[in-house]
């Protein structure tokens, strides 16, 4: 990592609403694009039965047929030339390269979507790349896909590892959490993330007291590490794991006492779901990066309102990233009056949008980068929530040009 890394700059004030209505960021009445079968073909790879699955998953799938059907509406003409179908990787990459190579060479599927877990989305990354099919990687936090890995087919979009690390590992240690012991998930995803929080923690003065822990994935049991945090007593103990293996984290920190401990927690990534896992008194008080949450504004409340009445359950900012991700690719068609792969990646790259989810984006053409604003956020105590769900306080805008990797630092060399 850079040493020069920008710092997160925290700002405040609202975007003006006007500007995010929906029908600015979906297409209206656009005449049909000439598609390559007469059909547009969307496949979601996803994890629909792991750690994974609540924060993605049937969720996640249920986010893209929304944003498909909100087209359909605004543009008649493709009315029954779009399907969806979905695949399970179950977080491991072999079955992800087969999974994107099943749907294209005998789905002709012409667009890949979500993606979570960094191993599945790096391995049908290239697959894609191979049969020049877009990619728009929702799930993953790797930040290799938009550097070493980056190629002319995928778009990153919604966070990275980068921005977890540059939010999160930024105002923690400003706030005096100044020594860390951190322990991570011993694959892409957490073996990234280690790497942009430590040197995000360092270069704000910062130190680790004891270097960082590989733990298996999954895993149920942490009670060594939370044994060896309890010894060392640094200011934080940073967990970069995700999903059901954070709640397991989190729940054994609670459990372990660290928190009276006076050992603060320093969460890498984390959605709602794992709020509503454990209850919010279990993490509240942590900070945490996000490039949405469901109730930040009244345009998110609405949209929330109809994913939840849809499917049962209120959005995590994945969920919602993978409706944002399927219109611009949409709209890219519409764009591109093709669903040609070159074509289409032609008119996402350079483009700039709001709407519901992405504020001030930006889809950088040198990296595939999109950009937006994202937020710091602090989990509320129960006592303090308003509502149902009501679990993260905004304490901080990080622009959309300060948020992710500088193009400086950018090791993307993009064919």
């Amino acid at each position: 990592m850079n040493s020069t890394r920008t710092r997160a700059r925290l700002t405040t004030g609202l975007v003006t609403a006007a500007l995010l209505m929906p029908s600015l960021s979906l297409a209206q009445n656009a005449p049909l694009a000439a598609l390559s079968d007469g059909q547009i073909r969307i496949g979601v790879i996803t994890d629909l039965s792991g750690v994974y699955s609540e924060v993605a998953g049937q969720g996640a799938v249920k986010a893209v047929n929304m944003a498909v059907e909100d087209f359909i509406v605004a543009n008649p003409a493709y009315r029954g030339k779009i399907t969806v179908t979905a695949a399970d990787h179950q977080n491991k990459a072999d079955i992800a390269s087969n999974k994107a190579t099943e749907m294209i060479e005998r789905q002709g599927v012409d667009f890949i979507t979500d993606l979570v877990s960094s191993a599945a989305a790096l391995a049908a990354s290239e697959v894609a790349r191979q049969r020049k099919i877009p990619v728009i990687a929702v799930g993953p936090g790797t930040s290799t896909l938009t550097n070493e890995k980056c190629n002319r087919y995928t778009f990153h979009y919604a966070y990275d590892n980068y921005m977890l690390a540059n939010g999160t590992g930024t105002a923690v240690t400003r706030r005096g959490g100044k020594t860390w012991y951190i322990i991570y998930p011993n694959y892409v995803f957490g073996q990234d993330l280690n790497r942009q929080m430590t040197a995000a923690v360092q270069e704000n003065g910062g130190k680790l007291v004891a270097p960082s822990e590989a733990t298996p994935f999954p895993n149920t049991d942490f009670s060594s590490y939370l044994l060896k945090a309890q010894s060392l007593k640094p200011k934080i103990f940073g967990t970069m794991q995700a999903g059901a293996d954070l709640v397991n984290v989190v729940k054994q920190y609670n459990e372990f006492g660290l928190k009276k401990q006076g050992i603060g927690l320093g969460i890498g990534l984390l959605f709602d779901t794992d709020v509503t896992a454990l209850g919010q008194d279990a993490y509240a008080g942590a900070i945490a990066t996000v490039p949405w949450f469901w109730n930040m504004d009244a345009l998110s409340r609405a949209w929330a309102a109809r994913f939840e009445k849809a499917f049962g359950k209120k959005p995590t900012w994945e969920q919602a990233g993978n409706y944002s991700a399927t219109t611009q690719y949409l709209n890219a068609v519409v764009r591109a009056r093709s669903d040609n792969g070159d074509a289409v990646v032609k008119a996402l790259e350079g483009y700039r949008f709001n709407d519901f989810y992405a504020r001030n984006a930006y889809i950088r053409p040198q990296d595939h980068r999109v950009t937006l604003d994202v937020y710091t956020v602090q989990v509320k105590a129960k006592a303090d929530a308003k509502e149902p769900g009501d679990y993260f306080k905004r304490t901080a805008i990080i622009p959309a040009d300060k948020a992710f990797t500088p193009l400086s630092e950018s090791k993307c060399k993009m064919q």
